[in-house]
């Protein structure tokens, strides 16, 4: 059974910076891609960034582009999400998920496995 653990949220003032990590384990990132989700209250989960297994490609939510970089470290099997710039309605439960294929890299939908989520609240 493939394992996914988010880590790195908490509460932050607007404008401040995160980085979420996601430790997979009893897969590696070589064969799978790995997506940032999230879901505030209320509203459907949407697709926060997206990337590759085989070239690193990366794919992000416009609401996001210019202020969150996923990164990963297939040594450390462990994919990352740098967010700055932090707004108010950034405010959700991130998860991360992975799947063999990508061909729909924000569409929370095409993933198989899923995190257990991280809470992230912009308040000031």
């Amino acid at each position: 059974q493939l394992q996914l653990v988010e880590s790195g949220g908490g509460l932050v003032q607007p404008g401040g910076s995160l980085r979420l990590s996601c430790a997979v384990s009893r897969f590696t990132l070589d064969y799978y891609a790995i997506g940032w989700f999230r879901q505030a209250p209320g509203k459907e989960r949407e697709g926060v960034s997206c990337i590759s297994s085989s070239d690193g490609s990366t794919y992000y939510a416009d609401s996001v582009k210019g202020r969150f970089t996923i990164s990963r470290d297939n040594a450390k099997n462990t994919v990352y999400l740098q967010m700055n710039s932090l707004k108010p309605e950034d405010t959700a439960v991130y998860y991360c998920a992975a799947d063999p294929n990508l061909d729909h890299p924000l569409a929370p939908d095409e993933y198989a496995y899923w995190g257990q989520g991280t809470q992230v609240t912009v308040s000031s």
